[in-house]
């Protein structure tokens, strides 16, 4: 009899144990969760209108999370293997010929760093964790407001007429694009020229009422049929 009851003690206390586990683990996902889409939702995906990078993010967030707290969630050192494979991440992104415009990719580090922090944060308050994602969400919310640019958006262009790159032709430069593209230009920056097939790449800056971030804007070339 005396053995049973110390059986039930101890399986009591172990279930008691994983229960916890399970529990802290339950909240560091949903909290991790929970500021990921906020980021996502609520700043990124309202200027780029991207479903396919919102997608990617979600499913990174988590994923990176999982992995930190089940592999080294108890680790008190990541080991510079870890730090490293976590930065290979930005090695396999250019595993297609498009290239991750620099916004995204900015999210991407910023998402990382954040799912780090909460799987890492384990022994830290719930107080504390949400303070720590506060500061994330904030930070956040403050360069979307007030250090990006609302109405002004910039595209490239392959330009035809090389007489008007001259700069005393300046103002007749902005003129032919404002009407041949349709929109107001702030200013022209002049790239490479080729005197050969009478072409000069242009770097266009334009008023953009709907102030969103559009990634076709940077595209040199059309598409492959399976891009889409």
């Amino acid at each position: 009899m005396n053995e049973l009851f110390a059986y039930l003690f101890h399986t009591g206390e172990f279930g008691l144990s994983m229960f916890r586990e399970f529990a802290e683990l339950l909240l560091g996902f949903a909290l991790n969760l929970l500021v990921v889409w906020i980021v996502v939702h609520f700043f990124y995906y309202p200027k780029s209108q991207r479903r396919d990078y919102y997608f990617t993010f979600i499913l990174l967030g988590v994923s990176i999370f999982m992995l930190i707290y089940v592999l080294l969630g108890k680790s008190s050192d990541m080991g510079l293997g870890a730090a490293l494979g976590l930065f290979a991440i930005f090695g396999i992104i250019r595993y297609r010929t498009e290239s991750v415009p620099i916004r995204e990719m900015t999210y991407l580090f910023f998402l990382v760093a954040l799912s780090v922090l909460n799987a890492k944060m384990g022994d830290l308050h719930i107080v504390g964790r949400i303070f720590v994602n506060l500061i994330f969400v904030f930070v956040v919310w403050g360069c979307e407001k007030f250090l990006s640019s609302h109405r002004e958006s910039c595209k490239f262009v392959k330009y035809d007429n090389i007489d008007l790159i001259q700069p005393e032709r300046y103002d007749e430069l902005k003129a032919d694009l404002e009407r041949r593209l349709g929109v107001e230009v702030f200013r022209v920056e002049v790239g490479a020229v080729d005197f050969l097939k009478d072409m000069a790449m242009l770097r266009v800056f334009y008023n953009d009422p709907e102030g969103t971030v559009k990634s076709v804007d940077r595209t040199f070339k059309i598409p492959q049929d399976n891009a889409f």
